[in-house]
């Protein structure tokens, strides 16, 4: 009966690993699809991001509760335990960047819906949002593989979009100076290049979470280098 209980104990772990990624598919859907509504200009599009938002969020409550019964059911210790509170962790991460997917619609919306002065070109937001995708999809590939190689990778990733943001910021604030008629339009265009920046940051953060399950260290709000060390194991 103890090897049984323990393989239906595995099988739920995995049924639980796999429905995070599946979550972290769906998001992965979102930042595409609104990118690409954004550069298209198809408001219809853009709505059905927002709209899938609640997908997201129905997600993240029903993998909380499988969680939280497994807890009180098979009260896990050591590595399962670190299992299931990476899992929680880690779908709070995912369902943040599905509202981050879903503020660039919003805002890709006000923009082709409003009467402007000018339509922006989008060239910097979707360089950042190809960034930004890339990282949450080799966070995901990390936590499917257990990988913690990862962790310095989308540290690095992470950097270089702060540095996009910080310069897609300064143009933008070039254009509103040179004429105000931008400012509306740019604000907009600012809003969505923070929460690409954002998507990035909570993409780090699954990475990290990945470290400590496997590792045992929680590595958050150390410097690069100390998380570097950590994860290595050095």
């Amino acid at each position: 009966m103890a090897e049984h209980t323990s393989k239906q104990f595995d099988l739920e772990l995995e049924g639980i690993r796999t429905r995070v990624l599946q979550m972290g598919g769906l998001v992965e859907q979102q930042i595409r699809s609104a990118t690409e509504a954004l550069m298209a200009g198809d408001i219809e599009r853009l709505q059905k991001v927002v709209d899938q938002d609640a997908q997201v969020n129905a997600m993240e409550v029903s993998i909380d509760d499988d969680c939280t019964h497994i807890i009180a059911r098979r009260q896990p210790a050591a590595g399962d335990l670190r299992m299931i509170m990476a899992v929680i962790k880690t779908i709070t991460d995912l369902e943040r960047i599905g509202d981050e997917a879903q503020k660039i619609a919003r805002m890709g919306k006000t923009i082709y819906q409003t009467e402007r002065y000018q339509v922006p070109r989008f060239r910097e937001i979707r360089k950042m949002a190809e960034v930004a995708l890339g990282m949450v999809r080799r966070a995901l590939d990390a936590f499917a593989r257990l990988d913690v190689s990862a962790a310095e990778e989308l540290e690095r990733e992470d950097r270089r979009l702060d540095d996009d943001f910080n310069a897609e910021l300064r143009q933008l604030i070039t254009f509103m100076m040179e004429d105000p008629r931008t400012i509306s339009m740019s604000i907009d265009t600012l809003l969505m290049a923070k929460a690409i920046e954002r998507i990035g940051d909570h993409a780090t953060n699954i990475s990290e979470y990945v470290v400590y399950l496997v590792k045992g260290t929680d590595i958050r709000h150390l410097t690069p280098e100390a998380k570097m060390s950590a994860a290595s194991g050095s």
